[in-house]
């Protein structure tokens, strides 16, 4: 296999303070306590990026990503330092895509033009639900006319690409008021909408307490309902929970779902790097906690841990991804990014037709409608040993 030409490299940056950790978040967040330190944490994450230049000579970024947390807690200030010394270290597409994470509580208009001066040209904004009682019920700190400010805000500083994030399957929440959410989104008219199902994930608030969701069916008839709304307005589902206008797909999270490389920096990032000499594939994540990702840099290793990926886990990792996309992928990406021939997806693939789970049209390989429906059923086809 090849490896001579560079597969795309993303860098995806952590943040991880907030000013409240909300009872269904999963992410590696923690509430803000006093002042953020946010001049510590910058030189930490440009020390971090030192250590990890030697794995990345020459390699262009296609994007970058700003995550948390809610990273709009950090001064224009301390972007600018993160932003310049990303610039002065990386070679960068000419016309690259820096998104940062938002949340409405914390929108203020000078700061939000301040970053879109620094080259900030993508704004994803955690609104969640435009209803504030559905709010109060997450445990948001924003409410609902919070929220469409924040919208406006970003407008006025400048901003032309905006994802909105927007729940469904809310406590209480019935198809009236999922489909008021919904048209309160289009009606701020973004770019992009991640519109996905609140899931009680473990070690959570929600998780240990459930708060009593909408049924199956209810959740169906929500997510139909939408599907059809989005797709009438004009956003092409491109991605199990993504829909953009045309042109304004998200490059960077494209990136993952397509198994690119990208590199993982703050506490409890995470990376995958592509090896270019053999092609092997390597995960690195860092220390989740900030205080030890703090000390990790300054003694040198902020990273907690890191694998080879085997074979037939590249396998089931890019299928975890690429079946995700609507359009499916050619099986010569395949080949490129994991440096496996096709005959290793060739057990799985004549399962998944067995049962009609799976289009191919040539070397294109594509969910089918079914296996759109019941797409974990697709992908469980490609764990290693799941087959009978």
């Amino acid at each position: 296999m090849d490896f001579s030409e560079p597969i795309p490299l993303a860098v995806y940056i952590h943040l991880p303070w907030c000013v409240r950790k909300c009872p269904y978040c999963d992410f590696n967040s923690f509430q803000q306590d006093g002042e953020l330190p946010e001049r510590e944490y910058v030189a930490a994450l440009l020390a971090d990026l030192d250590a990890e230049l030697p794995r990345i000579w020459g390699r262009r970024i296609e994007s970058v990503f700003i995550g948390g947390g809610t990273p709009s807690l950090f001064s224009a200030a301390a972007l600018e330092a993160l932003l310049d010394g990303l610039r002065m270290r990386l070679p960068l597409r000419p016309s690259l895509e820096i998104t940062l994470e938002a949340n409405p509580g914390t929108f203020e208009q000078a700061r939000f033009a301040d970053y879109r001066r620094l080259g900030i040209n993508r704004l994803s904004i955690g609104i969640q639900s435009f209803d504030t009682a559905m709010l109060q019920r997450l445990g948001r700190i924003h409410d609902g006319d919070e929220a469409r400010r924040a919208v406006d805000i970003a407008r006025r500083a400048g901003f032309s690409n905006i994802n909105l994030d927007l729940m469904f399957g809310l406590p209480g929440q019935d198809a009236a008021t999922a489909r008021a959410d919904l048209d309160a989104a289009l009606a701020c008219a973004p770019e992009h909408i991640s519109y996905y199902q609140l899931t009680l994930e473990p070690n959570t608030l929600f998780h240990a307490r459930p708060p009593e969701l909408p049924d199956d069916d209810l959740i169906g008839a929500i997510q139909q309902t939408a599907q059809d709304r989005l797709a009438a307005a004009g956003y092409a589902q491109y991605e199990v929970s993504a829909y953009a206008q045309p042109g304004k797909r998200c490059r960077h999270n494209l990136n993952y779902w397509t198994f690119g490389d990208y590199l993982g920096l703050g506490a409890g990032a995470h990376g995958k790097l592509t090896q270019p000499a053999d092609g092997s594939i390597v995960r690195r994540w860092k220390l989740r906690q900030p205080a030890q990702y703090l000390a990790g840099v300054k003694a040198g290793k902020a990273w907690g841990g890191e694998e080879r990926i085997a074979a037939d886990a590249r396998v089931f990792e890019f299928m975890l991804n690429a079946l995700r996309l609507h359009e499916g992928f050619d099986l010569a990406l395949f080949e490129a990014r994991t440096g496996l021939s096709q005959a290793h997806l060739t057990p799985g693939v004549e399962h998944a037709l067995a049962r009609d789970l799976l289009e191919v049209q040539g070397a294109h390989l594509r969910p089918s409608p079914l296996g759109w429906r019941f797409l974990n059923d697709l992908i469980a086809l490609f764990l290693p040993g799941s087959r009978p």
